[in-house]
């Protein structure tokens, strides 16, 4: 990214609403690129900053709590931020740019950053709320399903997506008798095919998780005490759980600035610089929608890079001159590891209006999503190897649909498009 002049704005006032890797990564940036600015964290979190990809492996007992955690109180102490733990916002004023926390005090800004991510979605059932049924989301959540699936026999996962398959991995890891409950046809339905989801179903089933689709869980039933005991699906079926993991999306935490001015649609509505359509507020993370000129629509991503990215440009955006604020490009990728073969997706595989997929053995294939003639995302099973070439061309927004047949080629690395291709900017 080219360098931006940046205004004087050493001793404003940064405030920072979410630390996780969005809002740590502004205030890291801001700590950087200033001297004597005021620079505050306020989250609603007990501890700072843990690392969220890791958090599966330490549901599944494969590493400690001390090794996904990331930051302690003296790197925010090292860099002069201000941390609030466990600390919710009640209300924000865009016209008075202040914000009252819940023990009544004001909080004055002269930049704001809204990192506050998302919620995992509870199950509007029956019972949803018995002891053992869990979300997956925070680092007390994945000490709960470890503790949870370390007394389990039988558990059963609701949600075919991404953190399904966190769950799934960890009911195998801990050797449970287990049921994925999947309400469309196949796993991760938006981005696979029945063909590349069967290869990720025959895995789960050699570890013990057996897939059941188009399937929807009525209640949970459980014992006189509130104990979880089974889940009920829609047509009647019985499936006996001591344990149940819930992940069915997630809903973007934009309830501070419900009474504000600000555009929320599924998140806060920022353009491509990240800014809101109110002075002075930014988004970055989950929370974020934000304009892709690309797709030519607003979309969401909040993987681990793309929140991390998001933030450091939102801080650099803050302090640059008000014509020089950079845009917003970036290719997110997300990676499997649970299985012996990887798994990686890329860009948004969903969003296609065309998709072309190819199977090259029996755990390898790749599906490509295609929009008005660009690649704008796709999956890979069995092999990474042509991932970074995808991402390039993906950022290029070329017009490549007409060589599909080169890009699903088993030997395809990008090496005949580099030359047209534009700078990257991702994972």
């Amino acid at each position: 990214m080219t360098s931006q002049p940046f205004r004087d704005g050493t001793d404003a006032s940064y405030v920072v609403v979410g630390d996780g890797i969005a809002g740590s990564s502004a205030a890291a940036e801001l700590a950087d690129r200033t001297t004597d600015a005021s620079i505050t964290v306020v989250t609603g979190e007990s501890e700072p900053l843990y690392n969220r990809i890791l958090i599966k492996e330490f549901a599944k007992g494969a590493l400690s709590a001390d090794v996904v955690r990331m930051h302690d109180r003296s790197w925010y102490d090292d860099r002069d931020i201000d941390l609030r733990l466990g600390t919710r916002v009640e209300t924000v004023d865009t016209t008075a740019q202040v914000l009252e926390i819940e023990s009544g005090e004001s909080i004055a800004y002269d930049e704001l950053l809204v990192a506050t991510g998302s919620t995992p979605r509870p199950l509007p059932v029956e019972n949803a709320d018995a002891d053992g049924v869990t979300t997956f989301w925070t680092i007390e959540d994945a000490a709960q399903i470890r503790q949870n699936a370390a007394r389990a026999e039988h558990n059963v996962i609701v949600g075919g997506g991404l953190l399904g398959i966190d769950y799934a991995a960890i009911a195998a890891a801990q050797d449970i008798n287990s049921h994925y409950l999947i309400r469309e046809g196949h796993w991760f339905s938006g981005a696979l095919s029945e063909t590349g989801a069967e290869i990720v179903h025959e895995a789960l089933r050699e570890r013990g998780v057996t897939p059941v689709v188009e399937t929807e869980v009525s209640r949970f039933e459980t014992d006189d005490a509130g104990q979880l005991r089974a889940a009920i699906t829609s047509d009647g079926r019985r499936y006996e759980a001591d344990c149940a993991g819930v992940a069915i999306g997630t809903t973007p935490n934009t309830g501070l600035l419900e009474e504000t001015p600000v555009a929320l649609e599924d998140g806060v509505v920022v353009d491509e610089t990240l800014s809101a359509d109110v002075p002075s507020v930014w988004a970055a993370g989950d929370v974020a929608r934000y304009d892709d000129p690309r797709l030519g629509r607003h979309v969401s991503n909040g993987t681990w890079g793309s929140a991390a990215a998001q933030g450091e440009l939102a801080a650099r955006n803050m302090l640059a001159a008000p014509d020089a604020a950079a845009p917003f490009e970036y290719v997110p990728s997300y990676s499997v590891s649970h299985f012996e073969f990887p798994l990686a997706s890329f860009g948004h595989p969903r969003l296609g209006d065309t998709y072309h997929e190819r199977r090259y053995g029996d755990r390898e294939w790749r599906r490509l999503a295609f929009r008005d003639g660009q690649l704008v995302g796709g999956v890979l099973i069995g092999d990474r190897e042509p991932l970074q070439a995808y991402k390039q061309l993906t950022a290029s927004g070329r017009h490549v649909q007409q060589q599909v047949q080169q890009l699903l080629a088993p030997s395809f690395d990008g090496t005949d498009f580099e030359r047209q291709s534009s700078p990257l900017a991702s994972d």
